[in-house]
């Protein structure tokens, strides 16, 4: 299937990292993700009941970020798999979680784990 509803720098702040202070003071995270989805219904339909809300997911994981508190970006990251998963069933989904500013010494870059779930995207 090559359409998709693609969520990209989606801005989240979160309580998540090994360190104490990182779950303690939190975060700012950074998703980018991919529903594979058919969109030729609502492509012809024009209608909202015939394709999968994003703005429902947005707010799931806005949600979400606010009341997480673990240690790794890989079980933020089954958290949020499991949430579309909620939401929508067992559609193709595809992630990348972005920590923004790793706290490693001398490290000015970005730490982020790529997921998927439900087969390709």
């Amino acid at each position: 299937m090559s359409d998709g509803i693609h969520v990209r720098g989606l801005r989240l702040w979160a309580h998540v990292g090994v360190l104490d202070f990182e779950r303690a003071e939190g975060q700012w995270f950074e998703l980018d993700l991919r529903l594979a989805v058919d969109l030729s219904v609502a492509g012809r339909s024009d209608a909202l009941a015939d394709t999968l809300d994003y703005s429902q997911l947005i707010t799931a994981l806005q949600r979400q970020a606010r009341s997480i508190r673990c240690h790794t970006l890989e079980h933020y990251s089954d958290s949020m798999l499991d949430l579309v998963e909620q939401l929508y069933g067992p559609v193709p989904v595809w992630l990348e979680l972005r920590k923004c500013q790793a706290p490693v010494s001398g490290f000015d870059g970005v730490v982020a784990v790529e997921r998927q779930r439900h087969g390709p995207c």
